[in-house]
């Protein structure tokens, strides 16, 4: 493993994203001096926080798998996750809508889902679910340790036992053709592959090692950390700064300085200049290299889409939803075919709703709800879209009334807050071609084809996040925090 040369005594992170945090967390056991550079006043990057009218929204991810992820990152520097964060088991993880008007909860624990599975979509369903709890649960042991949570370097890295037996267990076909080998009914196929688009890609074109994320969502279980995401975001940066870190919020970083082939520390929007052994940074990788770094020519890269997000407080309630909701267009392949290759907006979308003051009222104000809607739309490398314009306006209508068409009754009548965040906003925060889901996990962006997390050039230069390994995701960008880590420690090898 390669690791960083020379001294690493004093380390700076810019920024104070879920990975940054962890990284921090990680060195702070190590015994490194920590200082983290943050332009917000706040922790979190993309999973922060907005407030508005008395309703509070998380901006980025709202669902949390893989907990121990976090007690690992506390665990470094001797603390419990238990003592940070409140964390509520969701049941259902997830509530699946369908055209036909059917429904289908995601259970977690197994024997009940089996059941579920078998309640709507008949036993020889529940027979192919059994069988894919087990293939996932294998894959992910199988994957884990010799593929996600290891800095590779080479395609050669790969080359493990645990490779034959993917090949063996069919890992690298389509996860579509993969998924279809367990399940017949269209219901069941959607709800264990939707979860390609995390990656960036349809389930007709993502690889079946995949198939993990399905695994973590549906069977290894979702929570909701008391307070949202945002509130990790603060648990964490509350431990390092307990432990010697320190952070400095509203501090922009505009540059790496560098001599002789090493950074030699940051310099910030108030002309300060903060020495470092080794910079990390945690800024989206594509934009880390354009706007930090000493000009080099750079990997053309392909991006996930994007999402339109918004975040509605309201007067208005619904009895029969869950904290996550799925609501399935009548579309599928076609649906992906829109958003990915023609670079079009959904005519039958499938929509993601979380209400998170059904778990945890204090998010909104008395007798209100705050609900988060995303809808996949394409990046702005494959439709630049003026968002800017009259468009925004007109796709939060289109996606209200689907709402309302798939039962969300009053759903625009009830709106108090309504703040609509598409692919233009998130550039503007600094994420690559408009997305917050990075660059795809095609097959040569995944793995050690994926932008490496230690800079070819620049010895001491360490990234972090989703847009290097291992991906794109609350768990993997936990990981990434992890294996940067370990570039600077020689751990984990």
């Amino acid at each position: 493993m390669r690791t960083v040369t020379g001294r690493t005594d004093r380390v700076v992170v810019v920024g104070a994203g879920l990975g940054g945090l962890a990284c921090a967390l990680h060195l702070a056991g190590s015994g490194r001096q920590v200082t983290v550079l943050e332009r917000e006043p706040v922790p979190g990057g993309r999973a922060g926080r907005l407030g508005v009218d008395g309703y509070e929204f998380d901006t980025g991810p709202t669902v949390l798998t893989m907990p121990d992820l976090i007690a690992e990152a506390l665990g470094a520097v001797g603390e419990e996750l238990h003592d940070w964060l409140d964390l509520t088991p969701l049941d259902p993880a997830y509530r699946a809508y369908y055209p036909d008007g059917s429904t289908l909860d995601v259970l977690t624990d197994t024997t009940r889902m089996a059941a579920e599975i078998s309640r709507v979509c008949g036993p020889r369903e529940a027979d192919g679910y059994l069988r894919f709890v087990e293939y996932a649960r294998e894959l992910w042991r199988l994957e884990r340790t010799d593929f996600i949570e290891r800095n590779l370097d080479a395609p050669t890295d790969l080359l493990t036992g645990n490779l034959l037996k993917l090949l063996s267990g069919g890992a690298f076909r389509r996860l579509q053709t993969k998924i279809n080998q367990f399940f017949r009914d269209p219901r069941t196929q959607r709800i264990f592959s939707f979860q390609a688009m995390y990656a960036g890609l349809a389930p007709h074109d993502a690889l079946a090692i995949y198939a993990v994320i399905a695994y973590l969502d549906s069977v290894a279980g979702v929570y909701f950390p008391r307070g949202g995401i945002h509130a990790v975001s603060k648990a964490m940066a509350g431990a390092a700064e307990k432990h010697g870190v320190q952070i400095r919020y509203d501090t922009t970083v505009t540059r790496v300085e560098t001599a002789n082939g090493r950074a030699t520390g940051v310099l910030t929007a108030d002309g300060d200049l903060v020495p470092a052994d080794v910079v990390v940074l945690n800024p989206d990788l594509p934009v880390a290299y354009r706007d930090l770094l000493p000009a080099a020519p750079q990997r053309q890269l392909t991006y996930s889409p994007s999402c339109v997000v918004l975040h509605v407080g309201s007067r208005q309630g619904y009895a029969k939803i869950a904290h996550h909701n799925i609501h399935f267009g009548r579309a599928w392949k076609g649906t992906f075919d829109e958003v990915i290759r023609r670079g079009e907006l959904m005519t039958d979308p499938s929509l993601l709703v979380t209400n998170p003051s059904r778990t945890d009222p204090a998010v909104a104000p008395p007798d209100r709800h705050t609900y988060y809607v995303l809808a996949p739309v394409p990046n702005l490398h494959r439709a630049p879209f003026e968002w800017r314009g009259d468009l925004t306006q007109r796709y939060t209508d289109q996606l209200i009334g689907t709402l309302e068409e798939r039962g969300y009754v009053g759903f625009g009548a009830g709106v108090e807050v309504l703040q609509a965040i598409t692919p233009a906003e998130w550039e503007e925060q600094g994420m690559a071609a408009g997305t917050p889901f990075a660059a795809a996990h095609t097959l040569f962006q995944t793995g050690p084809f994926r932008p490496s997390n230690l800079h070819r050039a620049l010895s001491n230069v360490v990234f972090v996040g989703s847009g290097t390994q291992p991906g794109v995701g609350v768990p993997m960008v936990l990981i990434s925090g992890k294996l940067a880590a370990g570039r600077i420690t020689g751990e984990g090898r």
